[in-house]
């Protein structure tokens, strides 16, 4: 019996990367004998364009009965001056509110090719192994009430709520210790409890999770503190948990540790494992249509998937060693290239990913 996936190209460079991602996804369900079955539909920007809405009931449904979900990335300057609840945006908050996908995995991974596209010293940031695990479900980015009001003065006022209940914190916390146990067991908890309410109850909720993983070693961090060791000590993190607005901007931060943005791939599942895979970046409409983008963090976003949603260890594992490859041969795209390099599009970084994954 064939399993589902659903691809959504989305905006900007979207379609772009997501071409070359399925190239090699393709490649790797021949290869591999997956017996994957693709369907496309379209979300953000692409979707207000075509139902008005940025995420249409249909394709919810349709994401409902696919087994993963790939995206590439949504928005654009086209669509920034429409009413703010039909923003592109607005249509990936909803899929992966209405999917369940509170489990938000960020890898930072410095591939030691790409050492010196970093803007750290090589010393600070070679080996680098990083896995940020951010709560994607809550806090203010989904949290009542919200908005803006015109006070008596004519002022005007706006405001959002940042609401986190026991059941998400420790939920969240759970999927941190279990990583954590699974690598270096150690586990960073990112917090602003000394402000936050919120924070408070995370750092309560999270002590309390840690009297099941008694091998993992589990510290506390103030999210400014923890922006500012990213930089200066990268290397002390092993996995990090945090919350949906922390972990937006850390993982952000982790990336340019890597050499790109464009590097990294992201999972977000729900509590049965079933996932939607992204890179980390965003829609980049100051390059869409150019071919200069780089798709490698959408093809391991392929590589991630297949791990976590197939358990398809041997095809995930020969994905990653394709894209090593590559970069052992010198390609680049401009977001990760330096000098002595081969500088490539879009498409010739597609196509090289796909001769490696062939011939190994």
């Amino acid at each position: 019996m064939s399993k589902q996936i659903l691809i959504l190209p989305g905006d900007g460079i979207g379609p772009e990367i997501m071409a070359e991602a399925v190239k090699v996804l393709s490649v790797a369900n021949e290869k591999y004998a997956l017996n994957f079955e693709l369907v496309e539909d379209v979300i953000g920007g692409a979707a207000i364009d075509k139902h008005g809405v940025p995420l249409a009931d249909e394709t919810l449904a349709r994401a409902r009965k696919a087994d993963a979900v790939l995206l590439g990335a949504v928005g654009g300057p086209k669509w920034d001056k429409i009413e703010r609840d039909i923003r592109p945006e607005r249509g990936l908050l909803k899929i992966r509110s209405q999917l369940g996908l509170f489990g938000n995995l960020r890898p930072a991974i410095l591939y030691p090719q790409l050492a010196e596209a970093s803007t750290l010293k090589p010393e600070v940031v070679s080996g680098l192994d990083i896995l940020i695990v951010r709560e994607l479900t809550g806090g203010i980015y989904f949290g009542q009430p919200r908005g803006t009001e015109t006070l008596e003065n004519g002022e005007r006022k706006a405001f959002d709520t940042l609401p986190y209940s026991e059941s998400e914190i420790r939920r969240i916390a759970k999927v941190g210790f279990d990583m954590a146990r699974l690598r270096g067991k150690k586990l960073c908890s990112v917090d602003k409890a000394n402000v936050l309410a919120s924070s408070q109850l995370w750092r309560e909720i999270v002590e309390e999770v840690a009297k099941d993983y008694p091998d993992v070693a589990l510290s506390h961090m103030y999210v400014d503190n923890a922006a500012m060791q990213l930089v200066r000590a990268p290397k002390q993190f092993d996995v990090i948990v945090t919350d949906n607005m922390f972990g937006d901007i850390l993982s952000d931060q982790a990336s340019m540790l890597t050499g790109s943005i464009g590097m990294l791939p992201s999972a977000s599942l729900d509590i049965d494992g079933k996932g939607m895979y992204e890179p980390c970046h965003g829609s980049a409409p100051d390059i869409a249509g150019q071919g200069i983008a780089n798709p490698l963090a959408t093809i391991l976003s392929v590589s991630m998937m297949l791990r976590y949603s197939f358990s398809q260890t041997a095809a995930a594992d020969a994905i990653e060693q394709a894209v090593s490859q590559v970069l052992d041969q010198g390609l680049r795209t401009g977001d990760i290239y330096s000098e002595g390099c081969n500088k490539v599009g879009t498409q010739a970084m597609g196509d090289a990913v796909v001769a490696a994954l062939r011939n190994l």
